[in-house]
């Protein structure tokens, strides 16, 4: 399945940003949008910014277009305010990028997990993110650190708890 690019993509001014603040917020929110849909298309969790301007997420080779590294990191901290980025690093060279939230994971695991039969089930991380069962999950991949939160939120509304185990950790559903 490939990817729907947004029709701003090939408009070459959507490449810059924008003087003018109301163009600019509509530009900005058609950037975040794009950001959030290619990420959860490829199923990226993790970005680099030097890397990502690269990519064709940033990077429209057809019209030679490219978004500049100073745009990205606007584009980059919108997504910040809203919640959908976190930076790993002090420079804002990295990222943790969240098409879908922790608590939007977490109810969609517990959906799982109760559609199953699996309430009062221990499982470890490793079988919830790339066992069999959940081959066919949405969930399936998802990468530990978001896994973790997802349970966290799980674990704040009282409908699972995490533990430790021998080989790492583990999650019981309430």
């Amino acid at each position: 399945m490939s990817f729907e690019w947004p029709w701003q993509y090939n408009f070459p001014p959507f490449f810059t940003l924008q003087p003018n603040v109301d163009t600019r917020q509509k530009q900005l929110a058609a950037w975040c949008s794009l950001v959030l849909s290619y990420c959860r298309h490829r199923k990226l969790y993790t970005l680099d910014v030097l890397e990502a301007q690269e990519s064709p997420m940033f990077n429209n080779k057809k019209i030679e277009r490219k978004l500049s590294v100073e745009a990205i990191q606007v584009v980059f901290e919108e997504l910040r305010k809203k919640g959908n980025l976190e930076w790993l690093d002090k420079n804002k060279t990295r990222c943790l990028i969240m098409w879908r939230r922790p608590e939007e994971w977490g109810k969609l695991i517990y959906q799982w997990v109760s559609k199953n039969g699996m309430v009062n089930s221990v499982f470890t991380l490793y079988e919830l993110s790339n066992g069999d069962d959940t081959e066919k999950e949405e969930f399936h991949g998802l990468e530990d650190w978001m896994l973790l939160r997802s349970l966290q939120a799980l674990q704040a509304d009282g409908k699972a708890e995490i533990i430790s185990m021998d080989d790492g950790k583990g999650v019981k559903f309430f």
